[in-house]
C-alpha cells in the first residue's frame, strides 16, 4: 500500500476504535506510541479526526457497517460516507459566481481552437505549433498531434512545435505531465530553464520554478542534459530511469532513485491532492499557493521551519489551515484576500 494511503488508513482504524467503546489504557499507550513515531502520523490523525467530527461521526452514517469497521479509501459517496466538508465544499463551487466560469468556458474554447489548429497544420504539412495554458486553480489534460497527452498544472505554460522529424517542447512556467506516444525516429524533448528531458516514449512531469528545474520520471528513461556552452563545451548527463527525481538547479544537478509508487507522490496535484513528508512550513505554504488566489503568508520565520506532513486537497487551503492550529503552536489570522501564520 502507498505510504500515505496506509498512514492514513491506520489513523482511521485507530480513530473508530477509539470509538468503539471497549479502549483499554493499553490501547491509549499504542495509541501515543504511534504518535510519536511521526509528525506525519499526528497530523493524519488530526485530519480524520475534524473530518469525521464535521461529517456528524461517519460511524452513524456508515449503516450496515459493524462497529470499529473503516470504510476503504474511495468507497465514500455523497449521502453515504463522504465528509461533510467535502459536500459543501462541492456545492461552493456549483455556485461560484458565473464569471468565474465564463473564464473556463473561454478558456476551454481556446484550448480547442488551438488543438485544431495544430492538427490542421500537422495533416496538411507535418508541421504544426501550438501554445496551451491553465489558469490558477485549473488542471488541464490536452492531447498533442502525435497522440502524446499532457495534464497541465495550476497557472502553467507551454509551446509545442511539431514537424515530421522533430517533437520539441518548452515548459514557459509551472509543471506539466507527459504520457508521450512512442516514436523511436522522434525522440520527444521537454525544454526549461535550459535544461532538457528527452523521451522516446516514456511517462514523466517537468516543473519548472524560479531557480530550479525538476524532473519526475515514473516509466521508461528519460535523458535529463543541458544544450552545450558558449564555449561549446558539453554538459554533463543523467540518464533518469523510472523512479527518478531529479532537481538542477544552480549547484548542478541532484538524483533521488526510489521506488516508483514514491516518485508518483510528487505528482498527486493530478488527482487534487498535495503530499507532504517531513516538509517544512514554508515549503508546503509555497505548495498550496501555486493552486489558490487565497494565498499563506507566514509572518513569523520561525514557523517557517516546524515539519509536516500527510495528504492534502489543494483547494481546501482552510482545512490545512485548521490542522496547523490544532496541533502546532500556530495561530491564523484570516484576512479577505490571504490568511497570516503567527507563532502562538
Amino acid at each position: 500500500m502507498h505510504d500515505s494511503r496506509r498512514i492514513e488508513h491506520a489513523a482511521a482504524e485507530w480513530l473508530a476504535r477509539r470509538d468503539r467503546g471497549d479502549w483499554s489504557a493499553r490501547d491509549e499507550r499504542a495509541f501515543e506510541d504511534w504518535l510519536e513515531a511521526s509528525t506525519r502520523h499526528r497530523v493524519e490523525f488530526l485530519r480524520v479526526q475534524a473530518a469525521w467530527r464535521e461529517a456528524g461521526r461517519l460511524q452513524a452514517l456508515a449503516a450496515g457497517l459493524p462497529g470499529g469497521t473503516v470504510p476503504p479509501r474511495g468507497a465514500w459517496t455523497i449521502g453515504a460516507l463522504v465528509p461533510a466538508t467535502y459536500v459543501r465544499a462541492a456545492r461552493a463551487r456549483a455556485t461560484q459566481p458565473a464569471r468565474r466560469w465564463r473564464y473556463a468556458l473561454a478558456a476551454g474554447f481556446a484550448l480547442v481552437a488551438t488543438g485544431s489548429a495544430l492538427w490542421l497544420g500537422w495533416q496538411l504539412g507535418g508541421r504544426s505549433e501550438a501554445d496551451y495554458a491553465s489558469m490558477l486553480g485549473q488542471v488541464q489534460a490536452v492531447t498533442l498531434a502525435d497522440g502524446s497527452n499532457v495534464v497541465l498544472s495550476s497557472n502553467s505554460r507551454l509551446h509545442v512545435r511539431m514537424t515530421r522529424g522533430e517533437r520539441d517542447v518548452e515548459l514557459l512556467e509551472g509543471e506539466a505531465y507527459f504520457d508521450v506516444a512512442h516514436d523511436a525516429g522522434r525522440p520527444f524533448v521537454v525544454s526549461s530553464g535550459g535544461r532538457r528531458a528527452t523521451a522516446v516514449g516514456t511517462r514523466f512531469s517537468v516543473r519548472s520554478d524560479a531557480q530550479d528545474v525538476r524532473v519526475v520520471v515514473t516509466e521508461g528513461k528519460v535523458r535529463f542534459d543541458a544544450p552545450p556552452g558558449a564555449d561549446g563545451r558539453a554538459t554533463p548527463v543523467s540518464l533518469l530511469p523510472a523512479g527518478s527525481v531529479a532537481t538542477a538547479g544552480r549547484n548542478g544537478v541532484f538524483v533521488r532513485s526510489l521506488p516508483v509508487a514514491e516518485a508518483e507522490r510528487y505528482l498527486e496535484w493530478r488527482s487534487g491532492f498535495l503530499t507532504f513528508d517531513d516538509t517544512s512550513l514554508a515549503n508546503a505554504a509555497a505548495e498550496f499557493n501555486r493552486f489558490n488566489t487565497r494565498k499563506l503568508e507566514l509572518a513569523d520565520a520561525a514557523i517557517g521551519d516546524l515539519r509536516v506532513g500527510g495528504n492534502f486537497r489543494w483547494a481546501n487551503v482552510d482545512s490545512f489551515v485548521k490542522l496547523l492550529e490544532m496541533g502546532f503552536p500556530v495561530r491564523a489570522e484570516r484576512l479577505p484576500n490571504r490568511t497570516v501564520l503567527h507563532a502562538r
